[in-house]
């Protein structure tokens, strides 16, 4: 590959977001590539990639046959990225609550760091979610850093950096667990390897277009996972 950085997202339903997002990412003027794992959207957004990539050598699309979640489609980029010989895999969500803005500090930190997250509950990180959500994600991530006596005020945001040359003993294909509590115990992994947690500050927006797709219980499934890696799991 020509570029060694490689930007991932995830898309179901983001017919709204895509070419705001491409055009985010692409404005940043950066040598880089991109990878869309979509998951066969009802609304399309994969045609809406085709059309917009269509005299692009620089955006790949994996288009799935169906909804296969965002944990198989992380480790799907994972893979790509590593057989293809990328440095860096920078991954954001596509509805831009993650400020493509920032991709350039995530590069320059991930030249001394294995991996970077970009965090909303460090100082100087803003979260744009209110109400119940808020409260859930707040004290879940405090929860989370206090159960495993880790350094890192975030674990559930999918903002964050990899690089591949410095993880070599390290893999996403060998997390667990499934939809949102992949993000926690990627984290999780990662620092029972002996590998430093870098974090920058990011202000994370609520979606302005489209609906999330987080299930109401999922943070409370990711609470389960955590005690499940405590108290349960021999790694």
């Amino acid at each position: 590959m020509e570029n060694k950085i490689l930007i991932f997202t995830a898309t179901y339903n983001e017919a709204e977001n895509i070419v705001d997002f491409l055009n985010s990412v692409e404005k940043l003027n950066i040598n880089l590539d991109i990878l869309i794992v979509d998951d066969n959207s009802p609304d399309e957004t994969w045609k809406i990639i085709k059309d917009y990539s269509e005299n692009k050598n620089n955006i790949h699309l994996i288009i799935r046959d169906k909804k296969e979640g965002l944990d198989t489609a992380h480790k799907v980029a994972y893979e790509f990225a590593y057989k293809n010989g990328y440095e860096y895999l920078i991954t954001l969500d596509a509805d831009l609550s993650h400020d493509p803005k920032i991709i350039p500090q995530f590069i320059n930190e991930l030249k001394t760091n294995a991996f970077v997250i970009g965090s909303r509950y460090m100082s100087g990180g803003e979260c744009g979610m209110t109400g119940w959500r808020l409260f859930l994600s707040y004290f879940g991530n405090k929860f989370i850093k206090l159960t495993f006596k880790i350094n890192c005020d975030e674990f559930t945001t999918f903002y964050r950096g990899f690089n591949l040359k410095k993880l070599n003993n390290f893999h996403l294909k060998n997390i667990s667990s499934k939809g949102y509590s992949f993000a926690m115990e990627t984290v999780y992994q990662i620092h029972k390897k002996g590998i430093n947690i870098k974090e920058i500050p990011i202000s994370f927006k609520g979606r302005l277009k489209g609906y999330s797709k987080i299930p109401k219980i999922e943070l409370f499934r990711t609470l389960i996972n955590v005690f499940r890696l405590k108290f349960l799991s021999k790694y």
